[in-house]
């Protein structure tokens, strides 16, 4: 719609600059024609007296008409000009608020998946093979929780691995042994995420990291989720260790931030992305993400957009879902204007 606005206002400037074009040749050739008409009177003297003053009369209406001519030419300017600035104004501030609007179902759709995250964590953490695995640490114990583990892992695809800590941060089981070697036997105690799940209030609490890379699952990048594992698997238990989920963060993002709905022109000129409260980008719809730029968004609100030089920067930030506050991460959608 506010194309087409654009496109009549320039239709309707240049088919009046056409006509005006053409008005002013004939008063032109009128003015010609009332000069000729006047020299001839005065050759003619007495006798052409009365054309003379016909001839005069032609030239001043000849002028008026000039005048007209370029008034209206001037205001039809003018006003053309308006209804541009106005049409162009209404296409970055239809287009922002679509933006706007893409950029909250982003961020949205990414919290809605990261809410079942927290729920799987709490709930694989009451798991008897998960408890025994810290409160009866038997090697057979031990070797069992890794099968069910694995078990899990068979049937949810969006995880790299998931890790059984005991209180003092020894990893004492997980689910791709045959993927990723070394990681019984290492002293995760100083990670945030083990941490964090060892602080957590009781069985309902859980603890997420922001985005980062993995060392020891192949420098992925990882959103980290983690509980306490508790006494008996009961909610007001007592922590006998920490289940971390490690959620493969990279290609779920990626379909994300590429699966917006733009037409083909508007993903040429368009990044979308996802950043965390720091506004680091933690997926972006062009080139690989390397969690190491910061983008300089400037909120004024929750959700909205601006205009930044030759880019329009729309963004919104997370609402969360049901009991997931989100981490303060925006969606955000940069495109020329």
């Amino acid at each position: 719609m506010q194309d087409d606005v654009l496109k009549l206002a320039f239709e309707v400037a240049k088919v009046t600059q056409e006509k005006i074009s053409v008005l002013d040749r004939i008063m032109t050739r009128t003015q010609m024609l009332s000069m000729n008409a006047r020299l001839e009177a005065a050759r003619a003297g007495t006798a052409g007296q009365g054309f003379a003053v016909v001839a005069r009369e032609m030239g001043v209406v000849a002028g008026e008409v000039n005048l007209l001519s370029s008034q209206l030419q001037s205001e039809i300017a003018n006003n053309t000009a308006q209804i541009e600035t106005a049409g162009r104004q209404m296409m970055i501030d239809f287009r922002g608020q679509r933006f706007a609007d893409m950029s909250r179902n982003v961020v949205e759709i990414i919290d809605r998946n990261l809410y079942e995250r927290s729920c799987d964590v709490r709930w694989w953490a009451t798991d008897s093979a998960v408890v025994n695995a810290v409160a009866d640490p038997t090697d057979d114990a031990r070797a069992y929780a890794s099968e069910r583990l694995a078990t899990i892992l068979r049937s949810y695809t969006v995880y790299l691995d998931l890790w059984i800590a005991d209180r003092e941060g020894r990893i004492v089981a997980h689910g791709r042994g045959d993927r990723y070697g070394g990681v019984i036997g290492q002293n995760v105690s100083a990670n945030e995420w083990f941490r964090k799940g060892m602080q957590t209030s009781n069985g309902d609490d859980f603890a997420v990291c922001d985005i980062t890379r993995t060392t020891a699952l192949q420098n992925a990048q990882t959103a980290i989720y983690s509980t306490a594992i508790r006494e008996g698997g009961r909610v007001n238990g007592r922590p006998l260790g920490v289940l971390g989920i490690f959620f493969d963060w990279e290609p779920q993002a990626r379909d994300i931030v590429e699966g917006v709905a733009l037409t083909d022109e508007e993903r040429t000129k368009t990044r979308v992305m996802l950043l965390n409260a720091k506004h680091q980008i933690i997926a972006s719809s062009i080139g690989e993400c390397q969690l190491n730029e910061t983008y300089p968004l400037k909120p004024t609100g929750p959700m909205g957009f601006y205009q930044n030089g030759k880019r329009l920067v729309s963004y919104a930030l997370t609402p969360g879902y049901e009991t997931y506050a989100g981490l303060g991460w925006y969606g955000c959608i940069e495109s020329e204007v």
